[in-house]
């Protein structure tokens, strides 16, 4: 009976020894595979863009590009050329609704006539120049008085800033044979709807950038980012300090991306995640202090309000003292999405202190 039970012992073991080999192919692969995507991640730089509406983290992102020498395709160029057309129009529409529910009246009484143009506005082809029919009402509607008179009420209506940019240009822009400059890319306004993903190679490593829409039908979103973020780039528009929301007139834009702030500084997601602060629009608030009081909207606000340094000291301690954690700090720059060069300078500082934060977090 030994015998006859032994047998089957001895074939079932030369089996399981036969069927071992592929089996030790397959581990052995599957340990290479793992030690080859142990070495991606850890040459992976997971930045992630937050902020509010308005405060320029799309900017940055182009601006990035060009710091790269990653130069817009004749397909993008062609795509922002477009938007340029739809910028003007929808613009001026925005100041012609201003207009009317402000109830005031054009500085030329026969600028009603052109209204008609913007109730609906034709869809540019590609390649097909922008309608000549619309450069001279748009001309004249900008330089009535009455329209500018609501634009420097913009704040109050969350007018896009780059309107008095191109505007100035109405005759480049027409051209027949016009192709949008980096400048005008860069200034060229587009809502951002869902999560837009961007790869740079800094250095010897790749950094995935994710740029989530800011206004709020867009935060809920957000969390399909939060896991394995290197850092945080959070984007303030310092020029938001007297300015609504798009989709909120009864909301300011900076007591917004104050409340934003400090959920994520402070965020269970983010205890051990750099925290970069951009201070943005810096050029735009330098302007805007000189005729738009800081103290009318934060009153605790005791410098004066022409004082730039003063003033962008004041947002900045606002936005840092937010941070709650004793063991996690806070990297403030100051800067302008629309000028590569400043923002070169900052993005060096900024990768120093991402490499720094993923060398830590690949000790643990």
């Amino acid at each position: 009976m030994g015998g006859c039970l032994s047998s089957p012992a001895h074939a079932s073991l030369a089996s399981t020894a036969g069927d071992s080999a592929p089996e030790t192919v397959k581990s052995k692969a599957l340990d290479r595979q793992l030690r080859e995507d142990e070495k991606h991640m850890s040459r992976e730089v997971k930045l992630l863009l937050l902020g509010a509406g308005e405060s320029g983290k799309s900017t940055i992102l182009k601006s990035m590009r060009l710091i790269h020498s990653i130069p817009f395709t004749g397909a993008e160029k062609e795509h922002y050329r477009r938007l340029v057309f739809v910028n003007l129009v929808q613009g001026m529409k925005l100041l012609l609704d201003m207009l009317e529910e402000w109830e005031g009246t054009f500085e030329h009484p026969s600028h009603v006539n052109l209204l008609p143009l913007f109730i609906t506005y034709p869809d540019i082809a590609e390649d097909e120049p922008f309608p000549a029919s619309y450069f001279e009402p748009l001309r004249l509607l900008w330089n009535d008085s009455g329209i500018q008179s609501v634009f420097k009420r913009g704040n109050e209506a969350a007018v896009p800033e780059n309107m008095s940019y191109f505007f100035a240009d109405l005759d480049r822009l027409f051209n027949p044979s016009y192709i949008p400059t980096d400048s005008d890319i860069l200034r060229c306004r587009n809502k951002t709807t869902g999560i837009i993903e961007t790869t740079f190679p800094i250095d010897d490593r790749v950094y995935r950038i994710l740029d989530v829409g800011g206004q709020r039908s867009e935060r809920k979103k957000w969390i399909h980012c939060f896991e394995n973020v290197t850092a945080v780039l959070f984007i303030v528009s310092l020029s938001g300090y007297d300015s609504c929301l798009v989709e909120d007139r009864d909301s300011n834009q900076m007591q917004e991306s104050l409340m934003l702030c400090d959920s994520i500084f402070n965020s269970k997601w983010f205890v051990r995640t750099s925290m970069i602060l951009f201070l943005n629009k810096v050029d735009v608030f330098r302007t805007k202090i000189m005729h738009s009081s800081i103290k009318a909207y934060f009153p605790d606000y005791d410098g004066d309000d022409q004082d730039f340094n003063a003033a962008r000291g004041y947002f900045k301690q606002r936005f840092c003292r937010l941070n709650r954690s004793q063991t996690k700090e806070i990297y403030p720059s100051f800067t302008n999405a629309t000028d590569p060069g400043l923002l070169k300078i900052v993005m060096a500082s900024v990768t120093d202190i991402i490499l720094t934060s993923s060398l830590r977090e690949n000790m643990f």
